[in-house]
């Protein structure tokens, strides 16, 4: 499901769960994942991958609708693992190896920097078609990381973003044939492992506090 390597000081995390969709297991493995590296000393950074066609597929919707009663508290824990990752005391990249829609596309912008696959994959936030409107805490992670135009234009269309299309809307900062994906995401973020983690925390929880404090509250959405 999660796999954590350590390359030199970069630690890889690999999601291994096929379309990497979210549910209680996935979110739990994840969160268990991220405390390893958080607990780690050293100098350190984090990239995160998924494995063939997909990086993530977001919300895993069928165990959703198989536990409604679960369902209020697992997205605000979902949102808080966005707000986690956002003020992570060290450098992410995302290494988008392959699709990445709705929340994974919005984990993705949670990390600090994200490389794309070229040859393959979308990026895309397709809550319009399909008639789900955004919690608070999704709309001000999307908000706070992307540009406007880009944020319209992805939330009201639908667009499915290409890397190169992707590249040139400031969602990803790089871009890549899918065998230089991971390498490139390490290259990335390998110059930055020495950088204070106390810092690092301090600085992203200024720079993105309302976000932060939308997101930790866990607020439903409004009714369509």
């Amino acid at each position: 499901m999660i796999e954590l390597k350590r390359e030199a000081e970069v630690f890889v995390l690999r999601m291994t769960s096929g379309e990497n969709r979210f549910n209680r297991a996935f979110l739990t493995a994840m969160n268990d994942a991220l405390d390893e590296v958080e607990q780690s000393e050293g100098p350190a950074a984090l990239v995160t991958v998924g494995e063939e066609k997909f990086y993530s597929n977001g919300l895993d919707l069928d165990w959703l609708t198989a536990n409604p009663d679960l369902v209020t508290d697992f997205l605000a824990d979902f949102e808080r693992l966005f707000a986690r990752v956002l003020a992570f005391p060290m450098i992410t990249v995302a290494a988008l190896n392959g699709h990445c829609f709705a929340g994974g596309a919005m984990f993705s912008l949670a990390h600090d920097f994200r490389v794309m696959r070229s040859d393959r994959g979308f990026w895309c936030l397709p809550e319009v078609d399909l008639g789900m409107p955004l919690r608070p805490g999704m709309t001000a992670l999307i908000t706070a990381r992307l540009p406007k135009p880009t944020f319209h234009e992805a939330i009201v269309t639908g667009r499915r973003y290409a890397a190169e299309d992707a590249l040139a809307a400031s969602i990803v900062q790089a871009t890549g044939p899918e065998v230089d994906v991971l390498g490139a995401a390490i290259s990335l973020a390998s110059p930055h492992v020495g950088k204070s983690r106390e810092a690092m925390g301090a600085l992203k929880r200024g720079m993105y506090a309302d976000a932060l404090e939308t997101l930790r509250a866990g607020a439903p959405h409004e009714a369509i």
